[in-house]
């Protein structure tokens, strides 16, 4: 039977309930994920404007801009990724050109808002969304465009924050007629909002567990109690990563050596036994004759 990485993302859903996604930002971390157990990834938006970019989550960011880290994460990993997609960026066919770019990379899937183009980030105040009948079309265009009918196409939605949980639950229902497979529900504030979702629209529903937000912590038994299907942890080790090389350059700058750290350091060997670089110092050896063997 032939596989499509919406597929695998599909099926991780049935195999773990709920599946717990980490978001990477880079190849190297998505290799480490895979090894700690992860059975598929996630591609912040966010994410991508910053540690790719260096700029703010503010719609700066292109389709291609986003392409380029989803096509490294896929050649390094093979795990189903799902992919931010902001609003789409652009019209009918520029999201259909989303859509389609997005499954020719390799990506398992996308989740494109109801924010405006001018998007914000979906815990900082300020939001402001388009109409239902807008994100309808948005779905509309996304599901008419995709390369393969598995490619997960997931709407989220912010009006929470805005218009309240019930209505945010009656876009939902609109949402999943356009054509969305699946749900994000974006700064829940409370566990049992969740199972709303669950029932009003009968799709897998995705929790966004961002650190420092307005979602609480909330735990895989407290999500499953109200039928989450993927506990999303979009930038825990890129925050992570970040907080420990701050205190690296410090100590650096301030020590003049890094004694200091060298016990929290990954060690060379560490690095190197997760890309398998002994493997192909090997393929090298058995390739190539040196000076020596003559």
């Amino acid at each position: 039977m032939i596989t499509t990485p919406g597929k695998d993302l599909r099926k991780a859903i049935q195999v773990e309930s709920p599946l717990q996604v980490v978001g990477v930002t880079n190849p190297y971390h998505g290799v480490m994920a895979q090894s700690a157990g992860f059975i598929a990834l996630y591609l912040s938006g966010s994410g991508v404007a910053t540690s790719s970019y260096g700029l703010p989550d503010l719609g700066m960011t292109t389709l291609d801009n986003v392409l380029g880290d989803v096509r490294r994460v896929v050649a390094a990993v093979d795990l189903p990724l799902l992919v931010d997609v902001d609003t789409g960026w652009g019209g009918a066919f520029m999201i259909a050109r989303t859509m389609k770019e997005m499954a020719r990379a390799g990506a398992a899937g996308v989740h494109i808002e109801d924010q405006v183009q001018d998007k914000r980030c979906g815990h900082r105040p300020g939001k402001q969304i388009v109409s239902s009948i807008e994100m309808q079309n948005r779905l509309k265009a996304a599901a008419d465009a995709k390369e393969y009918e598995d490619f997960v196409l997931m709407a989220r939605t912010d009006a929470i924050a805005i218009e309240g949980v019930d209505a945010a639950v009656e876009r939902a229902v609109d949402y999943v007629e356009s054509g969305a497979d699946m749900l994000f529900a974006e700064a829940v504030t409370e566990l049992a909002d969740y199972k709303k979702f669950r029932d009003a629209t009968g799709v897998p529903v995705l929790a966004n567990l961002t650190e420092f937000g307005k979602t609480p912590a909330f735990t895989l038994d407290e999500l499953a109690r109200v039928g989450v299907d993927i506990a999303l942890y979009p930038l825990t080790a890129f925050r992570a990563a970040n907080k420990a090389a701050e205190n690296v350059f410090r100590i650096l700058r301030t020590e003049g050596t890094q004694a200091k750290i060298i016990d929290n350091l990954q060690t060379r060997d560490e690095l190197y036994d997760y890309i398998h670089y002994q493997a192909y110092e090997n393929k090298l050896d058995q390739l190539f004759t040196t000076d020596s063997d003559l």
